[in-house]
């Protein structure tokens, strides 16, 4: 498998980052996850936007899903005519609120352009991965996911708090690509996302087999965060920035 991260701004863009979207190839296969505000824009620096196969949505907060909007416009009025339809799935009620942000009609709202899938707790296969995914603790349904391929695993907690789910969704993962939002010595509102200590504990309690930190808010400071999970997790650990690719297993 192979990550490239196009955005890893929490919240909203920043200004080296747009907000989240990480890009997962296997296969000959593209599935992205999420987009947030502004990745679609620097997507184009890394492929053709035309040779997206999927697209999941972890929740439905704006910097996690609104680039789809932008996206639908680029499939369906392309010059030379709309491009086929491809699955995006995202949680309940994921069509009508991307076609509400767009001002659309609910019906047919985005369809012409998406295959939309509700998506539930389990299992499913989608193009060469096996995915398994779950609720996480946010405060908006949200889910993290798990994708395993050729014996290579990668989990990606989209945005959660303190959550045993998650747990599960990263043990052994070979890479975790986890939230780090809040910082330890800040109060924050809980049940919305984690520190970089938190991240690093639910690494070490998943014995995942390294960490990756993402989310991460502009106006933090990310070498803190990194120490603050550096404080908790032992094994190889790093920032995700826009434009870095990894290969995963």
């Amino acid at each position: 498998m192979r990550l490239t991260i196009i955005g890893s701004s929490g919240s909203f863009p920043g200004p080296d980052s747009p907000a989240s979207s990480y890009l997962v190839e296997a296969d000959g296969f593209r599935l992205l996850l999420d987009m947030g505000n502004g990745s679609l824009g620097a997507l184009q620096r890394h492929i053709d936007i035309y040779s997206i196969d999927a697209v999941y949505l972890s929740h439905l907060h704006a910097d996690h899903c609104f680039d789809l909007c932008s996206y639908w416009v680029a499939r369906l009025y392309h010059p030379h005519g709309a491009k086929s339809r491809i699955p995006v799935y995202g949680p309940t009620g994921v069509a009508d609120r991307v076609a509400e942000a767009y001002g659309l009609d609910p019906d047919p709202g985005m369809t012409e352009a998406f295959d939309f899938h509700e998506l539930s707790p389990g299992s499913f296969d989608l193009g060469p991965f096996s995915v398994r995914v779950d609720r996480v603790n946010h405060p908006v349904e949200a889910f993290g996911i798990r994708l395993e391929h050729g014996g290579a695993s990668l989990t990606y907690s989209g945005d959660s708090g303190t959550c045993d789910a998650l747990v599960d969704l990263a043990e052994n993962a070979d890479l975790f690509l986890c939230e780090a939002a809040f910082h330890d010595h800040l109060e924050h509102p809980k049940d919305m996302h984690l520190t970089g200590s938190e991240a690093g504990e639910h690494a070490t309690r998943a014995r995942a087999r390294s960490l990756l930190l993402t989310h991460l808010v502009p106006w933090n400071d990310d070498d803190l965060t990194l120490a603050e999970a550096r404080s908790t997790y032992s094994g190889p650990i790093g920032i995700a920035r826009s434009g870095q690719i990894h290969k995963i297993g």
